[in-house]
């Protein structure tokens, strides 16, 4: 059988079995993370050995008002989030009335309660759903413990182009670009590359992978995750794959994904042979030129982190955090509580320390 059913509630094994309603809330999602597309690609190159997907579909009146989908392990149940996740939230049907809202939340928390704890990773903390998530949580008698997550670095640039939106970058970063550039556009063998439809995807495939393996960087986690992506975005139009070229090597790749006007940037990497050549900042430069000059993006955006190089890139910043719900009334939820309480006791006793031996001699 595909599903179970209890009251409302309904929890699916695979996309396959999830009814028009429910696909309809993915092809409406704004953002990739919550659409179709990336989680074909999740389920088929980034689930941990062992682990089976649950999608979460709640309905009301027959009608499909909520989809959330999970992670389950031998003896946990997540979001189904990934190392390359940079958002999560539950979907809401548009046009919900705030009873249904909370009482979808409150359904979803009572089917959590049955595991002790849940933890949701990668949320937007200016969600709108986190509220009804919260109080639905506490409404089935659950606690919740928030805490931070990730950062993510942002820009709003409507109406801007390559040039003014230079202009509003420091200093000091303007004129390493300008100077990087003007070095690059020298080089008689360099070259740009954006490959984005899918008869290219071959080529940046090969670029990719080259590059990667002679990057600072640590092996995939899920190997294949990247260019199965990169092939599902280009398939519909919204990959925006970067390549700068010196000879016949390939030394930095970026991948880019656009849409409705939002660009974000998934991974990217250089070879560090030839760092003398700044290719991160290099390409990063005529990535965004070509964003903003010819895509005409409204917004760009660096995914996961507080890396130091984006803040010269981005001047805004978002939270991503995530919730425990636990279940106080059971032994794995009253266990999470004590660790919990242990953790905020071990801060506070070093935060007094730090204070005292920060103080003045008398």
């Amino acid at each position: 059988m595909p599903s179970t059913r209890c009251a409302d509630l309904q929890i699916v094994a695979t996309l396959d079995h999830l009814p028009p309603e429910a696909l309809a809330l993915l092809d409406d999602a704004p953002g990739i993370f919550a659409s179709r597309s990336w989680w074909q690609v999740v389920l088929a190159h980034a689930m941990p050995a062992g682990a089976t997907p649950a999608f979460v579909l709640i309905r009301s009146a027959g009608r499909v008002v909520a989809l959330l989908p999970l992670l389950r392990t031998a003896n946990r149940l997540t979001s189904l989030t990934t190392p390359y996740s940079c958002d999560y939230t539950p979907l809401l049907a548009a046009g919900l009335d705030p009873p249904t809202r909370l009482a979808a939340m409150t359904a979803f928390a009572r089917f959590c309660r049955t595991h002790g704890t849940v933890r949701l990773d990668a949320l937007p903390a200016e969600s709108d759903a986190l509220t009804d998530l919260q109080a639905g949580a506490r409404q089935a008698g659950m606690r919740v413990l928030r805490f931070e997550h990730f950062g993510n670095w942002y820009e709003e640039v409507n109406g801007l182009d390559w040039s003014a939106y230079l202009h509003r970058r420091p200093g000091a970063l303007r004129e390493t670009i300008r100077r990087r550039l003007r070095r690059a556009e020298k080089l008689p063998d360099s070259r740009f590359d954006l490959l984005t439809r899918p008869d290219q995807l071959d080529i940046a495939a090969q670029a990719f992978e080259s590059v990667y393996r002679r990057s600072w960087k640590q092996p995939e986690p899920f190997a294949s995750f990247n260019v199965a992506l990169m092939r599902a975005m280009a398939a519909q139009g919204l990959l925006r794959f970067g390549v700068w070229w010196i000879g016949a090597d390939p030394v930095a790749v970026q991948i880019w994904v656009l849409k409705h006007g939002n660009a974000i940037v998934l991974k990217l990497a250089h070879d560090e042979a030839f760092k003398a050549h700044s290719p991160g900042t290099v390409l990063t430069a005529l990535m965004l030129r070509h964003l903003l000059d010819h895509d005409r993006a409204g917004q760009i955006d660096f995914g996961r982190g507080d890396d130091a190089y984006k803040q010269g890139w981005a001047t805004q910043r978002r939270q991503r955090i995530g919730l425990l719900l636990v279940n106080p009334r059971s032994s794995a939820g009253a266990a999470q509580l004590l660790r919990h309480a242990a953790g905020r006791i071990r801060d506070a006793l070093r935060q007094r320390r730090a204070k005292a031996c920060s103080r003045p001699p008398a």
